[in-house]
């Protein structure tokens, strides 16, 4: 339960000692650490039973059952040893991956600095409690929720917990205590980033009571379900359990009712249960997504769920964040505005071309770099990312310069700060003052456009300063508006020459240089990942704590809608819409490409309210507000880089290198997977019923079982497990990503599969048995060696069939199964197998085989010829089909 703490008064800092460590020892047992409690991992044991919970493995333990019952060990342990390998095979990849975000986990370990008995100390953050004096400066991470006494131009990244991109500056002004949080501005919050300045706060919150402790909890109440792969697999087991179930309730009740013993009654169960049940699917199913994960963390993608990628592939709508995701998180020059032009920038240029632009080299944008360079408290360094510290868009103003080749360190070393005016929310500008070598003193201003105008009196202009008048004063303000109107955060700059550092009153009479807008540039990366997902049908929406014009002027940088007149919705109106749905509102709400000043709250009910309409829901993010919707999302995406703890734990996907180009292959490769599966689907069903039809026949024409349950098995572990994860670990062909995301309530065995599997088992039953019929009926030989020439000749006609599955009507030598690699190391390796179960003594008496001639090899191998051609011409002619011209009606 969250703890509600009295703030405490405020105390003038000269009195402040803080916490004995008695008093903080006793508030520590009483609040309990300052930790964000997270999920707790699973157990290796809770891993390892999950294995054994589908209903496949249930049918076959209890078939491994009878087995023992009647004394077949043989049998027995080799179906137990199948259950066992797939349990293994799953828990060994969900293990790893459990293993690699608790590593991510340990990289958070962090400290904070506190006020105990008058003394400044480094503590573990985990240690901090309610009451503590938590002081913060630049670069630190804030490590509690904390009431500011004291303020120093400080200026906190909250961008984790709002979205809002730009750097809130902290003061000392009381707010109601319901206010939102982007506008408490007197409250530092848990896990957000000081950008600038320094600030102590009395701690009022620790671990579950913090803003990042509710959100967690938010995380933890949203419920995950099975994906949408795990629920078709699943009935898919149970629709060949309830036709191995009534198959062998069949027998039973027709045997009984024949008289026949109840050893072979049940001996037929388990040999139809054996049959029926493709063994090695699940094995298949989860090396197919273990490979496609190991593809996926090649292009650092982590894969914490197996079967998330395959959902990931048949997503129809990604909600994304903005801030980090879609943009660099980091603001840049957009548009400089000097009195003789405009001047725009292109993102990422590591070096202005001068002759690109006249104004470049004017005198105007050397006065106004000069202004930007010394009217600056951030520090930057092109060649180390963790030297750069500021407020960012004083951070973007020193990177303009020096891109510019602009002399930053000469500069500042020739014009020692002599004064500075910092920024407040009353001027709305800061001034520093300066001495010079040609001049007196030099002054550099930078603010809000209205108030650096207030305060201006001349504008610079190629023939030098000239008088600024009213028109061009309110000219400017027009820009500056025009400007914000784009979401772009603008500045304006201006300078002053004094005649002496003494002179009062030195930030007023200043000579106008022009605007300075900013924006976080789209990530290079964003624009064609984008249209690859609108090309491949995926509906991609920005859902931003931000502002909405921000958020509008990114959405159409990175062509998020095809739409040119795309409109953006904000929290308040999407309160109003879900708090009142109605027809027209929820078409609006469903049309929206856009969504800005969105709560944690709100971004939950998107994701449930598309959810609801059937869609498949990705969502990508990498702030703690982002974490809720990440978990409740079928499938969810953290950036890993610059992403919180607790987005990396809600999510299914962490991408390692925070690159949205991944989420495009993740797409493709979830694509190609589940492209994979069905194919392998399809061929394990085809064959496991053609085994069924053959056990059937046998059994309704009185010749026996026609195959023994070992036989079945060695046949279901060969054949069905190598060619089928062949098929499941192929490359693919690129135009999965030409076609819209499928349905998500098709199922892997469509009723067309269906007819298409049953057509291919008839066909490879039919002519399995006529090899049978001939080798015993026409041809005099012995059962034992009829079965074997069923149960070899079984064997060549599945593994031809594989070349089956490449898709109707495709070519043989031009589809994509055929120049499979895999393919091929898998029909030679089954094909050693069989010579070994025929040359290996041991085995050879296991399964029953005997001396077979040319005659016993040429029944064999007919079957499988025939399957092929046929096959083929099976294709073939429903591939025309297909493509016939249908009559309207």
């Amino acid at each position: 339960m969250p703890v509600s703490v009295e703030a405490p008064p405020v105390i003038a800092p000269a009195a402040v000692t803080g916490l004995s460590d008695a008093e903080a020892a006793r508030r520590l047992a009483s609040y309990g650490p300052n930790a964000v409690e997270t999920v707790a991992d699973e157990s290796w044991l809770r891993v390892l039973a999950r294995q054994f919970r589908s209903l496949i493995v249930a049918v076959l333990g209890g078939a491994a059952i009878f087995s023992f019952a009647f004394h077949d060990l043989a049998e027995g342990y080799a179906i137990v040893g199948v259950i066992l390998l797939n349990a293994l095979i799953g828990f060994w990849l969900e293990w790893n991956a459990q293993a690699s975000m608790a590593a991510l986990r340990r990289l958070g370990v962090s400290t904070a600095r506190v006020l105990r008995e008058g003394q400044v100390r480094g503590i573990p953050s985990d240690q901090v409690t309610v009451g503590d004096v938590l002081l913060v400066e630049a670069g630190e991470v804030v490590a509690a929720d904390a009431e500011l006494f004291e303020a120093q131009q400080l200026q906190v990244n909250e961008s984790a917990l709002t979205g809002e991109s730009m750097p809130v500056s902290k003061q000392l002004t009381k707010v109601p205590a319901d206010a939102p949080l982007a506008e408490q501005v007197n409250t530092l919050f848990k896990g957000t980033a000081v950008v600038n300045g320094t600030g102590r706060a009395y701690v009022t919150g620790v671990g579950g009571t913090t803003q990042l402790g509710t959100i967690t909890q938010m995380v933890q109440q949203a419920r995950h379900a099975a994906t949408p792969l795990e629920a078709k697999l699943d009935r898919l087991a149970q629709q060949l359990v309830f036709i191995t179930v009534g198959l062998a309730a069949l027998f039973v009740v027709a045997g009984v009712l024949e008289g026949k013993s109840t050893y072979l009654l049940l001996k037929t169960a388990i040999v139809l249960a054996v049959a029926a049940i493709p063994e090695g699917m699940s094995i298949v199913a989860t090396l197919a997504l273990a490979y496609g994960m190991l593809r996926l963390a090649r292009r650092n993608v982590l894969v914490k769920r197996l079967a998330a990628v395959e959902t990931l592939g048949g997503t129809d709508v990604i909600f994304t964040d903005k801030t980090g995701t879609l943009t660099q998180n980091q603001m840049a020059v957009h548009t400089i505005w000097l009195p003789e032009g405009r001047i725009e920038f292109t993102p990422g240029e590591t070096e202005i071309e001068f002759n690109a632009n006249p104004l470049l080299r004017s005198e105007a944008y050397q006065y106004l770099l000069r202004v930007a360079v010394l009217c600056n408290n951030a520090t930057f360094s092109p060649a180390d990312a963790d030297a750069t510290l500021g407020d960012p868009l004083e951070v973007a103003l020193l990177s303009l310069a020096h891109t510019s080749r602009f002399d930053v360190p000469g500069t500042q070393a020739a014009s020692r700060r002599l004064a500075e005016q910092p920024f407040n929310s009353d001027t709305r500008l800061m001034a520093t003052l300066h001495a010079s070598a040609h001049v007196p003193a030099w002054v550099a201003v930078k603010g809000a456009a209205e108030e650096v105008l207030h305060h201006s009196a001349q504008v610079q202009t190629a023939d030098g300063p000239q008088p600024l008048t009213a028109t061009e004063t309110a000219l400017w303000l027009h820009r500056a508006e025009e400007l914000a109107q784009s979401g772009l955060r603008t500045l304006a700059l201006a300078y002053r020459v004094l005649d002496s550092e003494d002179q009062p009153d030195w930030a007023h009479e200043l000579v106008w240089l022009g605007l300075v807008a900013f924006l976080d540039p789209p990530r290079a990366e964003v624009i064609p990942a984008l249209a690859a997902c609108q090309h491949a049908g995926i509906r991609v929406i920005m859902v931003t704590g931000d502002h909405p014009a921000t958020a509008l002027t990114v959405a159409r940088q990175v062509h998020l809608s095809a739409d040119p007149h795309t409109t953006v919705l904000t929290g308040a109106e999407l309160l109003n819409l879900t708090a009142h749905p109605n027809g027209a509102g929820r078409r609006q709400l469903l049309q929206t490409t856009v969504f800005a000043r969105v709560s944690p709250a709100q971004k939950l009910d998107l994701v449930s309210i598309y959810q609801q309409q059937g869609h498949i829901v990705a969502m990508t993010g990498d702030g703690v507000n982002d974490a809720p919707a990440l978990k409740k999302a079928d499938i969810g995406v953290a950036m890993g880089l610059r992403g919180t703890q607790v987005a990396s734990e809600a999510a299914a996907l962490v991408l390692r290198d925070d690159s949205f180009a991944s989420i495009v292959a993740a797409v493709e490769q979830g694509r190609i997977i589940f492209t994979n599966i069905r194919r392998f689907v399809l061929y394990l069903v085809s064959c496991n019923l053609s085994e069924l039809l053959v056990v059937t026949t046998a059994g309704l024409v009185g010749v026996g079982l026609g195959l023994l349950p070992l036989q079945i098995l060695f046949l279901n572990l060969l054949t069905d497990v190598f060619p089928a994860l062949a098929l499941g670990v192929g490359e693919g062909s690129g135009r999965v990503m030409q076609h819209p995301p499928r349905s998500p309530r098709s199922p892997v065995m469509r009723p067309g599969d269906w007819r298409l599997a049953t057509a291919y088992a008839a066909l490879m039953t039919l002519a399995l048995l006529t090899s049978y019929f001939t080798a015993h009926y026409q041809y005099g030989l012995s059962t034992t060696v009829s079965n074997n020439i069923l149960f070899y000749g079984l064997a060549a006609a599945q593994l031809l069939h594989v070349f089956n599955m490449a898709g109707i009507g495709t070519p043989l030598r031009h589809n994509d199964v055929f120049r499979n690699r895999y393919v091929w190391l898998a029909l030679a390796l089954c094909t050693g197998l069989l010579l070994l179960s025929y040359f290996l003594p041991g085995l050879r008496e296991l399964l029953g085989i005997q001396q077979l001639n040319s005659l016993a090899l040429t029944l064999i191998v007919a079957p499988a010829i025939v399957m092929l051609v046929f096959g083929q011409l099976l294709g073939w002619a429903l591939s025309r089909w297909q493509r016939r011209p249908r009559v309207p009606h």
